[in-house]
């Protein structure tokens, strides 16, 4: 068992799940702390990396595209300190990070995760019932209806029609942008039975945010409903049209180019099968008890030196 914990939070794996908790001190962010406990399973997972600094490291996952509801709808806008995946860790906490790093990566490489696009979510998404407030409105959801209602900073024009109510079965789509530099922010929804050119400021069907710490909390309503529709699933293309994604075990071979082995890519190939086989009968080993901690690791760091 890997496991670190630090102010934001606390992270550990045992082997086929990667559990974050959200920390308690109240500096951690409203997006973390909605959010609870996430279990991120090894299948989700496309590498993980620990950036050292001088005082303050950061110790990052990278999931596979299309694997979260949350990342789907965030886009990669939301910030650091929002974002589940990256805890912050003290310096003279480097070394459980490096651990941890090395534990996920084993298993990445032992268990051949494949690191390319998802065609289903793999993670559930912020559960439901939910609600966040921010900027001109709120906005509800309970798994089925979305309601979304106004405030006084709302524009007349929209406010006037009041609370808009509409089923999930409506939305064709949910965007969230954050406020950019003079740019405002914004959680739209898009529905078939009431399409709209209209800016934000004035949709019915949008809430407009300003930037405010607490803007991010709509990204967890655009998950939410995110994870109910169907799967933007990468559009399969002939075969002989583009690669299949590399298995995370075999990227080496691939970067490596045909200079690996002298026996051409072919041999390559056969060599890190073998290797691969080899990983996964010392993780035998080691489960049954015939390889100890430090025995295991002292044979499989000979064996990942051949890669």
């Amino acid at each position: 068992m890997a496991e670190i914990t630090q102010r934001d939070g606390s992270w550990s794996f045992d082997g086929d799940t990667v559990r974050i908790v959200p920390g308690r001190d109240k500096r951690v962010n409203p997006v973390r702390q909605a959010l609870g406990e996430l279990a991120v399973p090894l299948e989700a997972l496309a590498g993980i990396a620990y950036e050292p600094g001088r005082r303050t490291g950061r110790l990052r996952l990278k999931l596979r595209e299309g694997a979260d509801p949350l990342l789907q709808a965030a886009g990669g806008e939301l910030p650091d300190a929002a974002d589940p995946y990256q805890l912050p860790v003290e310096s003279d906490r480097a070394g459980l990070a490096e651990y941890m790093v090395d534990e996920v990566r084993q298993a990445l490489l032992l268990e051949q995760v494949d690191s390319g696009p998802c065609d289903r979510y793999l993670l559930p998404g912020p559960s439901v019932p939910l609600s966040a407030s921010a900027g001109d409105g709120t906005v509800s959801f309970d798994g089925e209806q979305i309601r979304l209602e106004w405030n006084w900073k709302t524009e007349e024009a929209k406010k006037s029609g009041g609370p808009r109510v509409f089923p999930l079965s409506d939305v064709e789509a949910v965007k969230w942008s954050p406020a950019k530099g003079l740019e405002n922010g914004y959680l739209r929804f898009a529905l078939a039975k009431a399409p709209t050119s209209a800016p934000p400021k004035y949709d019915p069907y949008a809430i407009v945010t300003y930037g405010l710490k607490r803007d991010p909390l709509m990204a967890l309503v655009a998950a939410a409903v995110t994870a109910r529709l169907p799967h933007p699933a990468w559009p399969s293309e002939p075969a002989d049209a583009a690669p299949v994604p590399v298995p995370l075990a075999k990227a080496p071979a691939a970067a490596g180019g045909e200079t690996g082995h002298g026996g051409g890519s072919g041999g390559g190939d056969a060599d890190h099968d073998a290797l691969l086989r080899r990983l996964r009968e010392l993780g035998e080993l080691r489960r049954d008890g015939v390889l100890t901690e430090e025995e295991f690791a002292t044979v499989k760091q000979a064996v990942l030196r051949r890669f």
